[in-house]
């Protein structure tokens, strides 16, 4: 056995997860498994934890390193776990000699923890890498951290405050990406739309989407992964309507629909300016298609509030929702609001999953008919320019972007004619 990671939570983690394995893998490491947490939840943290235990029983020969977000806001609670060999914070994670040191693991119980103040951490580097292994779909990271504090997240405790990286190092990794035959890109971090407020001159996320398609022509197929609406720029609209190979998908992190919740949840927009934005976005490309985050039983959320949430889902359009039950982190100030009782949190969030699924299902069924190019993922599976899964009766060569009519769909994925 090599070097394996095993990665929750975000795109960021997944592409951080392969520098890591590139890094560890250069230092000439072996039977060493990397745990990528995730801490957006109590449940996150949770399933690491079991994880790690079912590794370490399957595989009790390998030296198993945690790292992530929920390493970084409690690595007291993976040092004290047995099967562990090494907690890394999310700064250290990402440095070539973090991995180099690890080299024989010959290390005092005291020196089992190497996690430190993330909130000193002043810039993110770009991490060169030519590939995604195993996926025809490439990540690449624009920033890290996050300079909000909403009342619901702990991220920021993992992550630092906003860092960008710079716009010509984002550019070579799209274009080495590319020359390495990666058909599409996806624009990752914790809070993108922040991008370059760190940066000489301010540049804006629309001015580093113009600038990619600009001085990589050959990229075929440019994706963002979730913006904060309220902080889209003109030069992003802008690119949206009229820039084909940004892709027309867009994951919105919502949070609530409710103003009253979104107001105790400190995020920086109403309702009416979500519905708004989507409405705006839909004028500049009509075949706009949405996502979004929602949490289900934030604390205070009455059932009156709660039918809002259900509501704006049909008001922005939205067709893939990510439902989160809202899980109390120790530390955040959502944790000490009075709590909303969890079988009426775990009730609501079945309600909104049943939402997105209808919305989903008129998706799809809105597709039957039309003409889509698809980026092969599998031998049997694809997506569209909007997201959406394909499925195809006989093998396909994945990396390959195929023209496709759509013939139906089974509820959940569009089928290939």
């Amino acid at each position: 056995m090599g070097v394996e990671v095993v990665t929750f939570g975000c795109r960021l983690n997944t592409y951080e997860s392969e520098a890591m394995q590139r890094h560890a893998e250069e230092a000439g490491l072996g039977e060493v498994i990397i745990v990528n947490t995730c801490a957006v939840t109590a449940e996150a943290t949770r399933q690491a934890r079991q994880t790690i235990r079912r590794i370490a029983r399957e595989k009790p020969d390998a030296r198993i390193v945690v790292t992530g977000c929920a390493a970084q806001v409690e690595p007291g609670t993976f040092a004290a776990m047995p099967e562990v060999a090494k907690v890394l914070g999310n700064h250290e994670k990402m440095k070539a000699e973090t991995w180099g040191a690890l080299r024989d693991f010959g290390v005092g119980e005291s020196e089992k923890v190497l996690v430190d103040d993330i909130m000193a951490v002043k810039e993110t580097a770009v991490h060169l890498i030519d590939g995604m292994r195993g996926r025809t779909r490439a990540f690449v990271q624009v920033q890290n951290g996050c300079d909000h504090r909403c009342t619901f997240c702990i991220i920021p405790y993992g992550r630092g405050n906003s860092r960008s990286v710079p716009m010509g190092a984002v550019v070579d990794q799209v274009r080495t990406l590319v020359e390495h035959g990666s058909r599409e890109v996806v624009l990752t971090g914790v809070d993108i739309t922040s991008y370059g407020k760190d940066l000489p001159g301010e540049p804006k996320l629309g001015t580093l989407v113009k600038n990619l398609l600009r001085h990589v022509p050959e990229l075929e197929r440019l994706r963002i992964s979730s913006i904060d609406s309220v902080e889209a720029d003109d030069d992003l609209l802008d690119a949206i309507a009229n820039e084909s190979r940004l892709m027309p998908h867009l994951h919105l992190s919502l949070q609530a629909g409710d103003d009253m919740i979104l107001k105790r949840m400190k995020r920086r927009h109403l309702r009416a300016d979500a519905i708004a934005f989507c409405e705006r976005v839909k004028r500049l490309r009509p075949d706009m298609v949405f996502g979004a985050d929602i949490i289900a039983g934030f604390p205070t959320e009455t059932e009156e509030m709660f039918s809002r949430s259900l509501d704006i889902v049909d008001e922005c359009g939205l067709t893939h929702l990510h439902v989160f039950p809202f899980s109390p982190r120790p530390g955040t100030p959502a944790a000490r609001m009075p709590q909303v009782a969890r079988d009426m949190v775990k009730d609501r969030a079945r309600r909104l999953r049943e939402k997105g699924e209808a919305a989903l299902l008129r998706h799809l069924t809105g597709e039957v008919g039309a003409r889509r190019n698809v980026l092969i993922e599998t031998n049997r599976l694809g997506r569209t320019e909007g997201f959406a899964l394909v499925r195809f009766a006989g093998e396909v060569t994945p990396g390959e972007i195929v023209p496709v009519t759509i013939a139906g769909h089974d509820g959940k994925e569009l089928l290939a004619a």
